[in-house]
């Protein structure tokens, strides 16, 4: 099968187009490379250094013998879109391409906007360019459980039942949405099932949760192959930052009361969920949501984690309680649906302390490319 990555030089794209080329799709990928832009804007770095993608993609070549074509552009730009879909022909779209950071979308409305005009024209554009090359084309788009928020309810996999005055309906579940960010992707799930209502397109919506961890069996194979790990206050995560912060002896800051409880996963789960989707594709005019997540955590529980790991490592390991920068509840129920991908075979890996001895090994081997002055908290959502 033919599978176009858009976002494929990113962190979830990088490795699930690795994975689908080993297991011998054709593998093509799409990217404007804005992402590496956007770092040397915000003055941040990835703590591993991550190669040029035409260095990235022929070290693949060398080392499989298996080519992955790269188109580097703009899918905001319909001209470009169409030139690819014309050359690559692909049978299955996986949409990684779009600005993935809360933060990122709350800086100022220069950043508010810019995200929701690239995530939202970005993500029409393939919907229109689908219509108009294919219809059969399966769209796999990334989403993220933060279109949920934190209902006082369980939270089920795109759908709920709803009886109300004696009538009963499924309905799409209620989003609260907590950034302009995640505000993007609700919008994207509501044009794509719109275009799978009108168009008879076929579309799997993955609502993924946090994602961690730097190496899968392909990215492992050599350091120019390496993933990104995010560590600063926009793009980085809580899990890496805390990782990081043990490694260089700084307190691992906790945003207020830490009970904020969200999904989590390992990037191998990453790219077996999306394999997953593209080996069992959804149905003609079907627009289906996955819940992709394995584990639940709250903020608390990954510093405690953390603290333990670097115990076991011979670090001094502080956690301390900062002020919380973001508008969000601290406290609250939490208990989301992930039943779907596990029925179609996913076998989870779960947060272990191995884990984390791993996560903890690469922040202490790059210690040297930290910059400390990128850790603490500068955007609000206030």
């Amino acid at each position: 099968m033919k599978v176009l990555v858009v976002g494929g030089d990113g962190y979830c794209g990088w490795a699930t187009a690795l994975c689908l080329s080993e297991r011998g799709y054709d593998v093509g990928i799409v990217d404007s490379l804005i992402r590496r832009h956007w770092d040397q804007q915000l003055g941040v770095d990835t703590l591993t250094p991550i190669a040029p993608i035409r260095r990235r993609v022929d070290r693949w070549h060398q080392l499989t013998g298996k080519n992955i074509q790269v188109f580097v552009g703009d899918i905001c730009d319909y001209p470009f879109v169409r030139r690819f879909m014309r050359a690559f022909e692909p049978e299955a779209i996986l949409h990684f391409g779009e600005q993935r950071s809360a933060p990122f979308s709350m800086i100022d409305r220069e950043h508010a906007v810019m995200t929701q005009i690239n995530n939202v024209a970005g993500n029409l554009n393939l919907l229109w360019a689908i219509r108009e090359f294919n219809p059969a084309i399966h769209l796999v788009k990334l989403g993220t459980m933060g279109e949920y928020g934190q209902p006082n309810i369980d939270i089920e996999e795109g759908y709920i039942t709803i009886r109300h005055n004696d009538r009963e309906d499924r309905l799409p579940y209620p989003m609260q949405p907590g950034s302009f960010y995640h505000l993007s992707k609700v919008h994207d799930s509501h044009n794509i099932r719109f275009a799978c209502k009108i168009w008879g397109l076929r579309a799997t919506d993955l609502n993924q949760g946090v994602v961690y961890g730097v190496l899968t069996d392909q990215t492992a194979l050599d350091d120019l192959l390496v993933n990104r790990l995010d560590y600063d206050e926009v793009f980085g995560t809580a899990l890496n930052r805390f990782c990081v912060q043990a490694a260089i002896g700084h307190p691992l800051t906790v945003y207020g009361k830490g009970g904020q409880t969200r999904c989590f996963l390992d990037i191998r789960d990453t790219v077996r969920c999306m394999e997953i989707a593209v080996a069992n594709p959804a149905a003609p005019g079907e627009f289906r949501v996955f819940n992709q997540f394995t584990e639940q955590f709250s903020v608390l529980d990954l510093a405690n984690m953390v603290r333990h790991a670097g115990d076991e490592a011979g670090l001094s390991v502080e956690v301390r309680h900062i002020e919380n920068p973001r508008v969000e509840k601290e406290s609250h129920y939490y208990n989301a649906k992930n039943t779907q991908l596990r029925d179609l075979g996913l076998v989870p890996h779960c947060l272990s302390e191995s884990l984390l001895t791993s996560l903890l090994h690469f922040a202490i081997r790059y210690r040297e490319r930290v910059d400390p002055s990128r850790i603490m908290p500068t955007v609000t959502w206030k």
